[in-house]
Order: structure tokens, then C-alpha cells, then sequence
């Protein structure tokens, strides 16, 4: 009998992924919050459900994906809920960025149900959602993940188990925090290439050839210079990344300086109310801080 799959959380990432997997002949149950969201879809063959109980209650794996730790534990345990429809041998694959500590607490909470629970967020942005690209990091049990791993291989193509609840969440941490002085550290290039008066473009073509060569450069990079900032991660988001980094770093008493910064910078650009473009906007922080105005060259 073919397993029956139901994503809920229909966004930017969520939407192709969800499509990826009807695309790849599996029947779809979907929920969002927004019914237009899971328009494209139906269009597909998926069918929309009224909540994540009724999800639930007629798939085998359960895929979510939405914003932050509290929507997680609203999508799982809230009324109508997917514990309120939750059959034992579920198995719910939560995708979404949070705390590792709700994690291990709505694995165990789940597992009094009989329900198995994989944390697996994923880095690789819309493009990577949309090509089935993504890097997927996976906390839990070592079962459950090769269950599940034929569906993550529609997904992304870098899939890794790194341990177990909570640790796929801790990798993306670690992931964020490596993309984030990453893209301070291009920004810092670019602004430096323009106020000496050198192509910011033509620096960047260079670097690519070299040993600073990184998908930021490359994606994001190209991004700063044509300033283009429509959203493939959004600012907002990476902020609540960052904020959950540094929570963890505050219990564990770790020094993260440079992560810190970043997180500066993305408060004040959601603070100009900027929070719905793409992270790599900081670049306009940056350019501020050096009292560039956009796209000045000295």
C-alpha cells in the first residue's frame, strides 16, 4: 500500500516541497492557514483539509513546516491539533526551525501517543525547495529516519541523521550561524570594493574563482550587487534563527560575537520595517553603518 503524506505550512519553502512530493506520484493531504495557500496544491491532486487533526487522522507521515517554535506547538498540540487526530504509528516529520528543547518536548509528548517524531529543518532556500536541493539535517530515532528517507530524497540531496530529538535543530543553528557571518563578511567585501572605487561586480566574479568561493557569495552576493532583495529567506525568520542561537548560546554561557552582530543587523532592518525582504538586505544595514547611500560609489 502506497504511504499516504500530509504537509501542513504552505509558504515559500513549504509549497514546493509539498508539490515535490505529489509530483512524485504520493496521494496529499494539506493544511494552511491562509486557504489560498493550498490552491496550487489541489490543482495538483492534494487534498485540502480543514485542520491538522484531519490531516492526521488519514496519513502515515505528516510533514510541518511553519514559522517558529509557537506555531509548531499550536500545529501539534493546539485544538484540532495533529495529537487530537494522531494514530499510533504516525510518524511527524517537523521541517521548521526551532528550539531543541520543544523538540525533545513534543517528541516525548507525541510518543505517549505512539507517534514517532524526526526533527528535520533544511537550509537551500525557495530555489533550493523548489529543485528538491535542500540540505536535510535529522534529530531522532535511527528507524523512523530510514522510514522516512526515500521522502527526504524527493526533498533535498544532502541528507544527513546527525543524532538524536533535538539534534537536527541544534545542526541548523550551527548552519545559521555560518551563513550569517557569511553574509556579513560579503557584505563587508562589497562595501569595501565600492568605497575604493572597484567594481563590486567584478570582485565578486573574482572571489568565486578563489578559496572565499561560498553559495552566498555566489547567491547572495549577486543579490547585493543588483539589489534585489524579493525574498527567498526572509529577514524575519532569520531573525527568530538568530534569536534562537543566542538563547542557546546564553544557557550553554558560549561566546558568539560574530553571530551577535548579525543579529544587530537584522534587528534593524526589521526595525525599518523591512522584515519581509530576503536576509541579504542587511547589506543596506551595512551601508548605512559606513554612510554609503544606496549604490554609492565614492
Amino acid at each position: 500500500m502506497q504511504t499516504k503524506i500530509g504537509f501542513i505550512g504552505l509558504g515559500i519553502m513549504g509549497r514546493p516541497m509539498a508539490l515535490n512530493l505529489r509530483q512524485a506520484g504520493y496521494p496529499l493531504q494539506v493544511h494552511a492557514r491562509h486557504s489560498e495557500s493550498m490552491a496550487p496544491l489541489v490543482a495538483a491532486g492534494a487534498i485540502a483539509c480543514a485542520s491538522p487533526a484531519e490531516v492526521a487522522r488519514q496519513v502515515d507521515i505528516l510533514f510541518t513546516l511553519v514559522a517558529d517554535t509557537a506555531d509548531v506547538e499550536q500545529v501539534i498540540l493546539g485544538d484540532q491539533g495533529v495529537l487530537a487526530g494522531a494514530r499510533p504509528g504516525l510518524v511527524v516529520v517537523d521541517m521548521s526551525t526551532i528550539s531543541p528543547a520543544a523538540t525533545r518536548v513534543l517528541a516525548l509528548r507525541l510518543g505517549k501517543r505512539g507517534v514517532e517524531m524526526l526533527d528535520a529543518p533544511v537550509s537551500g532556500g525557495e530555489i533550493g525547495a523548489i529543485q528538491g536541493s535542500l540540505s536535510i539535517m535529522v534529530g531522532g530515532e535511527a528507524a523512523v529516519f530510514a522510514r522516512v528517507k526515500p521522502l527526504f530524497e524527493i526533498l533535498g540531496r544532502n541528507i544527513v541523521h546527525i543524532g538524536g530529538h533535538g539534534a537536527g535543530q541544534v545542526c541548523k543553528s550551527c548552519n545559521q550561524i555560518a551563513i550569517s557571518h557569511t553574509l556579513a563578511g560579503v557584505g563587508e567585501a562589497l562595501l569595501l570594493a565600492r568605497a575604493s572605487g572597484v567594481d563590486p561586480a567584478k570582485v565578486r566574479a573574482a572571489l568565486l574563482g578563489g578559496s572565499a568561493n561560498s553559495r552566498v557569495l555566489e547567491i547572495h552576493g549577486q543579490r547585493m550587487i543588483d539589489r534585489d532583495f524579493n525574498p527567498g529567506f526572509k529577514a524575519r525568520l532569520h531573525q527568530k534563527d538568530l534569536r534562537l542561537v543566542l538563547e542557546a548560546a546564553h544557557e550553554l554561557g558560549l561566546a558568539l560575537p560574530g553571530t551577535a552582530l548579525v543579529a544587530q543587523y537584522l534587528n534593524a532592518l526589521l526595525g525599518r520595517g523591512l522584515g519581509e525582504l530576503d536576509s541579504s538586505a542587511i547589506y543596506q544595514v551595512q551601508e548605512a553603518a559606513s554612510g554609503l547611500a544606496p549604490g554609492e560609489d565614492s
